[in-house]
């Protein structure tokens, strides 16, 4: 689903619920945040997500770990920690159950790496395999992550390469290069737990994950809530391997033509970025890593924290005062 269908989706939603919005629901319809949080006391929230799609690769283990993977990462994109979890899934009623159990397999690793419980689920016949997460977290409320805190100054932090989106679309015509289908798994599987206990440490303005609305959606969300200007700059922007070939070659999924649509009115780009390779930047993603605006003179410690923990992070632009997003080169 595109953005602005889901923005036509949710109204009615919103409206229904809008006299019962309670000082307790501290993220909910309001905002294109990554998760609903809830506050329980003064120093606890619960965060609650739901994420599940179709197999994007070809390993059943791998597309359990990857559903699974994207789902967590709502909660750690809201700087919190995963308790619970619950499969979602639908299958064929013909389906071989030694393919079910790797899908399965490779969700509950992920959940137990994440350090939270996997208490069951839902399983439903269907046409097509699906499978994802019901998750819980918890955060202080007054650590939580959100897209409208992003300040003029602030620098830009990713914490994952782009471009996994082209390459799994490669896959599904048979013209990837296996090794970059393994390097796109490898990095979709990574959870993004200790990156968001990094984050927390150098107490960021705001944050979210890259995800099905692509680079340019999700930094348009940050630059909209919070009032500001993004300037991105292109040559700093880290992909994995054979994304821009297959860019080159023109193998976008549909949904970069949906999100093009969407947010290209708030996006400016310099004459020298193709136009394959801005296309690239509206290409949705699979778990991507977090994106980060945080205060210039943190930036040292930041980055030496990731450097000790064996984490990966780059710096890929900053916060100015204006309104959408500016690409530079």
């Amino acid at each position: 689903m595109g953005p602005e269908t889901l923005a036509q989706v949710l109204q009615p939603l919103k409206d229904l619920f809008h006299d019962k919005i309670t000082p307790e629901l501290l993220v909910g319809l309001d905002t294109s945040d990554d998760a609903a949080v809830y506050k329980i006391t003064d120093d606890k929230a619960i965060i609650h997500t739901v994420d599940f799609f179709t197999p994007i690769v070809d390993d059943p283990y791998d597309f359990g770990a990857i559903a699974a993977a994207n789902a967590l990462s709502d909660v750690y994109a809201m700087g919190g920690s995963v308790i619970l979890a619950l499969n979602i899934c639908g299958f064929p009623p013909d389906f071989p159950i030694e393919i079910m159990n790797e899908i399965l397999r490779g969700g509950a690793e992920k959940v137990a790496e994440s350090g939270g419980i996997l208490a069951g689920g839902h399983t439903v016949e269907d046409k097509e395999p699906k499978y994802g997460l019901s998750v819980m977290g918890i955060v202080h409320p007054d650590k939580l992550f959100t897209t409208k805190d992003a300040k003029p100054g602030d620098v830009l932090v990713l914490t994952k390469p782009l471009g996994v989106g082209i390459v799994t679309t490669a896959l599904k015509s048979d013209v990837a290069d296996p090794s970059h289908i393994k390097i796109a798994s490898e990095n979709m599987k990574k959870l993004n737990r200790k990156a968001a206990e990094l984050f927390q440490q150098a107490d960021v303005h705001a944050c979210t994950d890259i995800t099905g609305f692509s680079i340019l959606g999700h930094c348009d969300e940050i630059a909209k809530h919070s009032g500001v200007q993004l300037n991105i700059e292109f040559n700093k922007l880290p992909f994995t391997d054979g994304a821009k070939k297959y860019a080159g070659e023109w193998l976008f999924p549909g949904g970069s033509c949906k999100n093009e649509a969407c947010y290209k009115k708030d996006v400016s780009f310099v004459k020298d970025i193709s136009k394959e390779m801005q296309m690239l930047l509206y290409t949705p993603e699979t778990s991507g890593g977090l994106l980060a605006a945080i205060a210039p003179e943190r930036l040292d410690e930041l980055q030496g924290d990731f450097e000790k923990s064996n984490e990966s992070c780059w710096v890929i632009g900053e916060v100015i005062e204006g309104q959408g997003i500016k690409v530079i080169a």
